[in-house]
């Protein structure tokens, strides 16, 4: 996907979390962010793709203003659908206004610039819009593509220096001395190995054999991955090898687990 396609996506995806979660009882419980209520959710989102939209319209390349310039959604749930969609179609504007080469600041450490903050987007409200099923006890669906890109974000971002750098605690868990685990879906192409190393993790697009592998449904291995559904209750999902590496791996990816 290119970053159009990302923010074509992003929009499509909003608009289907916006409408769920509209009108909704502010203060519901989301099971999968237990310290969150759906207000905070949609917080996140909205407020989310706004501090983004700064970022990418204004070309930032130090954060500051964009994190202060966070702005929370409005108090009356009648009102989500329209901040929602406006936050959306705000930032596809921003991303149509620059070229994937343009200096904008991203957390990886690589300078991805533009090309990472289309695909965050696009991973963040694939997973939080599972937050919002479980909330509103709806089914979760998610077409094959989006789910490989969103696992993509996922993994890449979590596995980038800035996010080893700035999480020592993550850091300290994920150190290794090669183990791998393989991570392959079975509904679109979309296959990563990660090598835990002394001094980082190391992601890679291959097919190879691993120390544990577990391969499905892209949505199925997003949703387990992200933590927003156990292992044990998704039987799409095969795993081979050392399930206790594959566990502990699951255990901390807690990037959003607490929102």
């Amino acid at each position: 996907m290119d970053t159009p396609a990302y923010l074509k996506a992003v929009v499509e995806q909003t608009s289907t979390f916006a409408d769920w979660v509209h009108g909704g009882d502010a203060a519901a419980p989301v099971p999968t962010c237990p310290e969150w209520t759906l207000t905070e959710l949609v917080d996140h989102v909205g407020g989310v793709q706004r501090m983004v939209t700064m970022l990418v319209g204004e070309r930032m390349t130090e954060p500051s203003k964009a994190f202060a310039g966070y702005v929370p959604g409005p108090a009356d749930s009648g009102q989500w659908r329209a901040w929602l969609s406006d936050g959306a179609a705000e930032a596809s504007q921003a991303f149509a206004s620059v070229a994937d080469d343009t200096p904008v600041w991203d957390p990886s450490g690589a300078a991805a610039g533009v090309p990472f903050w289309s695909r965050r987007l696009l991973g963040e409200v694939c997973v939080h819009r599972a937050d919002a099923a479980a909330a509103l006890g709806l089914p979760y669906e998610l077409a094959p593509e989006f789910a490989v890109a969103a696992l993509e974000d996922w993994l890449e971002t979590l596995t980038s220096r800035g996010y080893w750098e700035n999480r020592p605690g993550f850091a300290d868990a994920m150190r290794g001395s090669g183990q791998t685990l393989h991570f392959h879906a079975t509904d679109a192409p979309g296959e990563w190995v990660a090598r835990r190393e002394p001094d980082r993790v190391v992601l890679e697009r291959a097919h190879t054999k691993a120390d544990v592998a577990v391969r499905g449904p892209a949505a199925d291995l997003l949703l387990v991955i992200s933590r927003r559904r156990p292992l044990d209750a998704a039987p799409a999902l095969d795993v081979h090898g050392d399930r206790a590496l594959l566990d502990h791996w699951i255990e901390h990816m807690d990037w959003v687990a607490n929102g």
